[in-house]
């Protein structure tokens, strides 16, 4: 084995904690963030605390291993060599295109182990480049600022927009804003300028505009997305019956885009689906709009695939759920949309985990029975005994690894696990409520005697 005898133990017992350490050591890798932080701040400095030096702190947070940013601060005070009042000061002031970049490098590092790793998953859809884009605004924080003491109304510290790699189950990008108020639409211009020839880009109803769709058309790119409520398209000829899918009966007809101010326009097909049963919302169809060409996917499977859509819903999900994301004492924005790139890096980190036991353990049974949170839970419980075990300098020399000698290091520790250890147990379908007593305010009953009714022979 390409790591030393110290790792042993470790390896045998605990190898997903030593997989997730080693991971991290490439992409927390000290030199390479404050080479980004160099080349991305337009504002910061460095001056007495180094950039990788906070995002080391930080990370003991956003994984969980510290429950604090003051109780990181007390376990690396010798390493930070400034007062906590420094530490703020630099964390409240961190650039956003400064955390955009750090998603942004871990996904390249973290992409080019699982190609090395030979653990992509099947492609959506063959020939295209799929791009799961998606809005989400952090919780409300805690009136800790002196402006936020004055009001009863919750802070909101950011909004932002990411897309997922489904291929790779990468997030690799992040479009980021402070203003808690606005509209994920604002940052559509940014996302555009990502947008590459041949990406099949797939979204929900908010991102349905007529700016949007077109520029990605005009790029070589296609679109599927959910028709908003308020935008009717011209349609044109009858609507085809073309089969049936799980969630109901699928149809495609004609239709042309109208860019009112302008007058342009774009043909696209719009897929509709006919619901089993209704959303959530009361909807009976949804419609979905589409450039993609027939050959390419037909309306069935297309609708599969937006349904698939949803796997961005579960990502925010195991964020929320298995790595503190979203710190509540962190009120000013800035801070709080680092920390969450941060569980994103993290979040990367454990997708290049799931992809060695993918390629050890093979994908239909790593997807089926794997859990992220016992993953997460197995690095909480052991990752501060094995810093103690195995000292900073014995991990150093992984940052140094081609990425398919560090594809053979993760083959080899995910060739100890136990999948059993980190079984899925997901919930059966949801019961209706029973019926409940009128609520009485201060009512309140014996549980003891509620029980000993169930228990009496009928």
């Amino acid at each position: 084995m390409l790591l030393g005898p110290l790792f042993e133990p470790f390896v045998a017992s605990r190898p997903i904690c030593v997989m997730a350490r080693g991971v991290l050591e490439r992409l927390l890798d000290p030199e390479r963030i404050d080479e980004l932080f160099d080349e991305t701040a337009e504002r910061q400095y460095t001056r007495d605390l180094l950039f990788s030096t906070l995002v080391g702190l930080m990370g003991d947070v956003v994984l969980g291993v510290q429950p604090s940013v003051h109780a990181a601060y007390q376990a690396r005070r010798d390493e930070v060599g400034v007062s906590t009042t420094a530490v703020y000061n630099k964390l409240d002031r961190v650039e956003t295109g400064i955390s955009a970049a750090l998603v942004g490098e871990s996904a390249r590092e973290a992409g080019l182990l699982i190609d090395a790793l030979k653990a992509r998953m099947e492609p959506w859809v063959p020939g295209y480049r799929c791009r799961v884009l998606d809005g989400n605004h952090l919780s409300a924080t805690e009136h800790r600022i002196e402006e936020l003491r004055h009001t009863w109304a919750a802070p909101l510290p950011g909004k932002l927009l990411v897309v997922l790699d489904p291929e790779r189950m990468l997030i690799d990008e992040v479009f980021l804003t402070e203003d808690g108020h606005a509209q994920e639409r604002r940052l559509l211009g940014e996302v555009l300028e990502t947008v590459q020839a041949d990406d099949l880009w797939i979204a929900d109803r908010n991102i349905c505009t007529f700016n949007f769709m077109s520029t990605v058309a005009a790029s070589n790119a296609f679109f599927l997305i959910r028709q908003h409520g308020q935008y009717n398209p011209c349609l044109s000829g009858k609507r085809r019956k073309i089969g049936d899918s799980e969630t109901g009966v699928v149809y495609e007809q004609s239709a042309r885009l109208i860019d009112q101010p302008s007058g342009a326009e774009l043909k696209v097909r719009r897929i509709t689906v006919a619901l089993k049963e209704k959303t959530r919302d009361g909807y009976e169809e949804i419609h979905i709009l589409t450039n993609l060409p027939t050959k390419a996917a037909d309306a069935v499977t297309l609708s599969d695939v937006y349904r698939k859509r949803w796997t961005i819903e579960s990502v925010f999900l195991e964020l929320t759920t298995t790595l503190n994301c979203e710190i509540q004492t962190l009120g000013y924005p800035p801070a709080a949309l680092f920390a969450f790139c941060l569980a994103v890096l993290a979040w990367n980190a454990v997708s290049v985990l799931k992809a060695s036991l993918r390629a050890v353990h093979g994908e239909q049974t790593v997807r089926e029975n794997v859990s992220g949170y016992y993953l997460a839970l197995e690095i909480w419980q052991t990752w501060d005994g094995m810093q103690i075990a195995i000292p900073d300098e014995c991990w150093r020399p992984l940052r140094a690894l081609t990425a398919t000698e560090m594809a053979q290091v993760l083959r080899q520790v995910a060739g100890h696990v136990n999948l059993s250890r980190y079984q899925k147990h997901p919930r059966g379908p949801k019961k209706k409520p029973p019926p409940k007593d009128k609520y009485k305010p201060g009512g309140h009953v014996s549980t003891a005697k509620l029980l000993s009714k169930r228990r009496e022979p009928c």
